[in-house]
This record gives C-alpha cells, structure tokens and sequence, in this order.
C-alpha cells in the first residue's frame, strides 16, 4: 500500500470521528497530511491544500473487516440456502480441491476489490485453502496488488500435520504486522496442537484468530475456551470467531484475559450457528467487532453486518445504540487488528482511512441523525470516495485504477472452471 504525502482538505462535510474526544461536526474539515489526518476542526484555512468538496457528503472512518474468508468470492450466492454443514461439504470437501493458485489469486483480489469499493478499508483475510504454498502466495500476491490495508490470516487447516516451516516461510513474506495466524483451534485439532500451534504465533509475533461456535457438532461438555485458558493460551492478542453457544463463564474467560471476538451477523443465523452474541459479549465487558465471513451465503458489505447485528440486538433487549454498531465497525474492528494506534477513528496522527458517503442520495436524505441513518439506511452504493493511508482509492463512485471488465470476465472463467471440475451447478440448484 502506497501513502499519499500532499495535502489535502476535505471541507464542509459531516464529519463523524468516532473520536470521543475530537467529537462530531455537522459540518467540518478533515486535513490529510502525508498519509495521516493532520487536523479536524469546524472550518481550517490550509493555503495550497487540494480541496475535495465533501458538502453533502458523511465522512467516516474506514470499516475494518475482521473475518472474510476472501478466496471464495467467486462463488458468490451460490450458498444463499446451505446450513453450516451444507457450507462445510460444498467449500471445503467439493470445491476447494479444484481451486488452482490463478483460482485463488482471483477470488482474493475481487474480494477485497470488492470489500474496498463498500468502504472496507482494513480487512483481515482469513484464509483457509492453503493445501500447498503457491496458493498462499497467490492470495498474498492479490491482497497486494489491492489498493486497501489487507491482514493475511494464514488458516493451519484441520488435524494435527506440522505447520511451522510453512508458517514461519510465509512470515518472512510478510514481516510486519499484516500476518496473523489462524488457529485449527480446539474444535478441529486437539488441544496439545492448539498449544504448539499459539506458541508458534507468539514466537512469531503473530496475533491468533480461532473459530470457536455451538454448530459444530461437538461432543456435549467440550469447553474449548476454557481449554485454551487452562493451557494459558488466551491473551489480549486472540480474537474469538464467533462465539455462539459459548457458557456464560467462558465468554467471562475471553473478557479476563483481553480476547476480542469477530460477530459475523448474517452467516451466524442464516447457517444456523446460533443466535449472534452481541448482547453478552457487551455485558461481559467485550467490545465485539464485525465480519462478513463468506460471501457464497453473505452479502460482502459491513452496512448489512451492522444492520442485521443492530436489529437483532434491539428485538433482544432494546440496549444498543446505532453509535455501538457503528463503532463495532470501525474503531473496535481496528483494536481487534491491533491496529487502533493507527486505523478506527478520525484522530489526528492516525492514517488517513476514510470513507465519503453520499448524503443526498434519496435512500437516507434528509438526514437527522447521522449515525443512525448510516447503521440503519446505509448500503455500498452512498460509497463515493475512499482514501487508504492518505491515497484516493475510489474518486465520485468509482474505483481508481482497477480493469473491472478483465477481472470479471477472468473470475467467470474460474468459477466455471472450478463448478465443471467439481460437477456442479451455480445457479442455486445444487444441494450439497
């Protein structure tokens, strides 16, 4: 990712910082310095400045996607109707033999192409088709060549094989703080392997994902949480993929030790994984944040997450507020990345990662409250500008520097390939 090092004046727009102590503006400026935000005030005066008109237009910080499994973009809809299970033996035990590097590398790209277009900033791709290493690079090389902040979560697979010289290979590649491993975890290896498996990150450096949820299948009394806490594996560096289904106690466990948790609202429910836990993670004290998760069963924007995640929390208990959401969004997606020094919020000194929706849209004007028609009406169409670290990504509803009619018309000839290898169909008929 290049930064941007002019000046630039986003002037006269609504500007909402998720800042407590910057505040909201009904109308301000936003001052873009070398790729950071270098001021936010009502009305600034910056002499030879590039001025982007932003009247009418809500600027926010960029969302940050904490969970997307990227590489099966192609597929999208396809799973519209599956269960987990259904998920499970479609992706993982049909498809994903057939995907060849190209395959993947398209996936990857359209994804977060697609997940940058919707105002999606940081995204952390959980990727879990690693069978051999070119198919690591290949999402690698996709996630680079995106113009977004990208976080390459390398998923260990399932059962108990050595993964340390792959891993350890990859971070090389990746020596920064855009790696983070995903764990096989105590619900698809044993507990002994998740141990070596976290010890390997913290020898690495590398902050863990792990999808713990109650639709596995597991046998009755498998408390994988308190597993991982009893073997000291819990820290303020883990996030919890879901979490649904979890005892009350072992969500207590994830707050004592610093865990955040990634909500993915849509897939949760429509796959049957329980009941998203938002409510009893905020009365534990955790902060969650939001994920798309797969977009063969899901929309791949964070408006929808946060619409479904709002309305369901509401029809629970009536206790959270639009401005929850929005900051599950944004601020609380960055702390689950590690990456709230620099990303989340419009603060001065943080990176210049923000989003201009259109205000006058006739889907959400007039606008009272800002916060609330952006949880509640917003959708990827209000999208019209994105900067990333300062650089203009998407400029008056469209993306920069990006050959759409190449790229879809090679992703078609991928998913094509991979549903004529496998032997299915793409319309909605299959049933795996």
């Amino acid at each position: 990712m290049t930064v941007h090092t002019g000046r630039t004046l986003l002037r006269g727009g609504r500007v909402v910082t998720m800042d407590p102590a910057v505040g909201d503006l009904a109308r301000g400026d936003v001052l873009i310095e070398g790729g950071r935000i270098a001021a936010v005030a009502a009305a600034l005066d910056v002499p030879g400045a590039e001025v982007v008109d932003a009247t009418g237009k809500i600027v926010l910080p960029g969302f940050v996607d904490t969970h997307r499994h990227t590489w099966q973009t192609a597929f999208r809809g396809v799973g519209a109707d599956w269960t987990f299970a259904q998920y499970g033996r479609a992706v993982h035990g049909t498809l994903r033999r057939h995907y060849r590097p190209e395959d993947v590398y398209l996936g990857n790209l359209l994804g977060r192409i697609e997940a940058l277009g919707s105002g999606v900033t940081t995204m952390l791709d959980w990727f879990h088709c690693s069978d051999h290493p070119d198919n690591a690079d290949a999402a690698i090389q996709a996630l680079r060549e995106a113009p977004g902040r990208s976080l390459f979560c390398y998923g260990a697979g399932v059962g108990d094989a050595p993964i340390a010289p792959e891993v350890t290979r990859v971070r090389e590649l990746l020596p920064g703080d855009d790696m983070v491993l995903g764990l096989r975890g105590p619900q698809m290896t044993t507990m002994d392997t998740t141990a070596a498996d976290v010890a390997l990150a913290r020898e690495l450096g590398l902050r863990v994902s792990v999808h713990v949820h109650g639709a596995t299948g597991w046998p009755s009394g498998r408390r994988p949480i308190a597993g991982m806490r009893d073997r000291g594996l819990l820290d303020d560096r883990t996030t919890v993929v879901h979490g649904n289904g979890l005892s009350d106690d072992q969500i207590a466990m994830m707050a004592d030790h610093g865990c955040s948790v990634s909500i993915s609202p849509d897939v949760e429910l429509k796959m049957g994984h329980g009941w998203p836990e938002t409510g009893r993670m905020l009365a534990a004290g955790i902060r969650p944040s939001l994920s798309v998760d797969d977009c063969p069963s899901a929309g791949g924007d964070m408006f929808a997450a946060m619409r479904t995640a709002f309305a369901v929390q509401r029809g629970f208990d009536g206790g959270l507020t639009a401005r929850d959401v929005l900051e599950f969004a944004t601020l609380n997606g960055a702390r689950a990345c590690g990456l709230d020094g620099r990303t989340g919020s419009i603060t001065p000194g943080k990176d210049a990662d923000l989003v201009l929706l259109d205000g006058e849209d006739p889907s959400v004007f007039p606008i009272g409250n800002v916060v609330g028609t952006v949880v509640t009406a917003g959708h990827p169409g209000l999208v019209d500008t994105v900067f990333v670290g300062g650089r203009v990504v998407k400029r008056d509803g469209r993306l920069i520097g990006v050959d759409l009619p190449s790229l879809r018309a090679r992703v078609l000839e991928s998913r094509d390939r991979i549903a004529a290898a496998a032997g299915i169909a793409v319309d909605g008929s299959w049933v795996p």
